[in-house]
């Protein structure tokens, strides 16, 4: 989950979390397949924590034969 800071002036209810009533300057987890929708309304959410995401994937390496 990520986290985003309400900067709004009063406290409103977030119906995606529940209905949960936000407080200005409260810090909330949100998922983090929505953080986007959050962090792109700058006058009334901040971001605080990004999501995580997956964890990044290693490529094996490849061996090419040469012609010596």
């Amino acid at each position: 989950m990520a986290k985003v800071r309400y900067v709004g002036p009063t406290a409103v209810s977030v119906p995606e979390l529940g209905h949960r009533t936000v407080q200005p300057d409260e810090v909330v987890e949100v998922p983090d397949a929505r953080y986007d929708g959050y962090v792109c309304q700058p006058t009334n959410w901040e971001p605080v924590e990004e999501p995580k995401g997956p964890a990044p994937k290693t490529a094996a390496a490849k061996t090419v034969k040469g012609d010596n």
